[in-house]
């Protein structure tokens, strides 16, 4: 993103916690950014709302639901995390095929355990920034077991996006409807 030249915009899309870093840091260089089943904040992770809103709650799966890595060593927190093989499938692909949930499963990678926190130059008072420039779009996934609809919602309403689609998917609507997903994608340009 910092290589692309000024004249030039993309369009963003980023699934579930991906997308929300380089939407504040490269917003000047995005034509629109689509959230799918994804993390939708304003100021990055900031109030206690924000992380109601925007951490998945998989309480209701019980007990340690992650298999964390110590990057810098087992005495420091966790660099990264990935679900446990066990509940991958539950959590993220329960309506998709066996066969789309397996190859789903081996493409996983571990994710960064500490969220960015960080404000990236956005300014809280709805004052013109890149980030507030950019035109958003919000695709939910309504079986979501991952971000739940509530959370999805509250998100949309505090920082409310120029679309709003709704998809009768899992948390993983590019494997469990591909096709249909598409389709609002290039609907939504």
């Amino acid at each position: 993103m910092a290589a692309l030249p000024d004249a030039h915009k993309v369009i963003l899309v980023g699934h579930s916690a991906g997308g929300l870093s380089a939407m504040h840091l490269f917003g000047d260089k995005i034509k629109q950014a689509i959230f799918i089943a994804a993390t939708m904040l304003p100021f990055g992770y900031q109030t206690e709302q924000d992380i109601k809103d925007g951490v998945p709650d998989l309480s209701e799966f019980g007990g340690d639901v992650y298999d964390l890595n110590f990057g810098l060593g087992e005495d420091h927190p966790p660099t990264s995390m990935v679900l446990r093989k066990e509940f991958q499938r539950p959590i993220l692909y329960q309506q998709c095929s066996q066969e789309d949930s397996t190859l789903a499963s081996i493409l996983l990678r571990p994710f960064p355990a500490v969220l960015q926190t960080a404000r990236f130059g956005c300014i809280d008072d709805g004052v013109k920034s890149p980030v507030n420039a950019v035109h958003r779009v919000y695709i939910k996934t309504a079986n979501d077991r991952t971000l739940k609809v509530e959370q999805q919602e509250a998100m949309i309403h505090r920082w409310p996006p120029r679309k709003v689609m709704v998809m009768d998917t899992d948390h993983s609507p590019f494997f469990s409807a591909p096709d249909h997903l598409l389709e609002l994608i290039l609907g939504s340009l």
